[in-house]
């Protein structure tokens, strides 16, 4: 999630929480006192419509895997500041110990506690959604590990296909090279078998020469 959201959301709770307390302290004031308290929990109030502006712009911003989880968040702020205005407006409504009685009677005293009990609940959903978040996010880390693993697995793959490739390619000048020397070879082997003939040809033609010419020597 995003940290700004965060901090927005942060500084939202607090607003809420604070104003809650100036509404339940307004109740039971009366006079220019009570209007005093009023014009303090409207100026908060402000901030706090300000604080869910910046939140609504922060989330749509966000990525959609992350971004339905906020906005849920989001829509349980909005109504919850949607109850802070209706007990503001009461308040500024009533200005007299009867009407206060009037409001307290009213269940005005309930609706702050249901709005406090609403609050609690949001701050308890937020601690969800912030830990969802959390393995979200961890998730993401773990693919992204995954995904350099396997790309180191895919360079290391490609570097030994060159290796292979390479090797293959010597191989193949190995044999070629072989090849012409085994050529080389057999028309050395040819020569040879030749020479021999030629020389065991010159040999019995000199025996037979020597043997006519002793023969002719024995006659004479």
């Amino acid at each position: 999630m995003s940290q700004v959201f965060e901090g927005y959301e942060r500084q939202y709770c607090e607003t809420s929480a604070n104003l809650t307390r100036k509404c339940s302290a307004a109740a039971a004031l009366n006079g220019e006192q009570k209007k005093q308290k009023v014009s303090e929990i409207k100026s908060g109030l402000e901030e706090a419509e300000a604080l869910i502006r910046k939140m609504d712009l922060e989330a749509r911003a966000l990525q959609p895997n992350v971004k339905a989880m906020v906005l849920t968040k989001l829509r349980e702020y909005k109504n919850d500041l949607s109850n802070l205005k209706s007990e503001i407006k009461r308040l500024s409504s009533t200005d007299s110990q009867a009407a206060r009685d009037a409001l307290l009677e009213s269940g005005m005293a309930d609706a702050l506690m249901a709005s406090a009990d609403q609050r609690g609940r949001l701050l308890i959903s937020t601690e969800r959604l912030n830990q969802s978040t959390d393995r979200v996010r961890q998730s993401r880390m773990t693919m992204q590990e995954t995904e350099a693993i396997g790309v180191s697995i895919l360079e290391d793959l490609h570097s030994q296909r060159q290796s292979l490739l390479h090797a293959h390619n010597t191989l193949h000048g190995v044999d070629e090279n072989v090849g012409r020397s085994k050529k080389i070879l057999t028309a050395m082997s040819r020569r040879m078998n030749r020479n021999k003939w030629i020389i065991g040809t010159i040999i019995a033609v000199l025996v037979l020469v020597v043997v006519l010419i002793i023969y002719f020597k024995l006659i004479h």
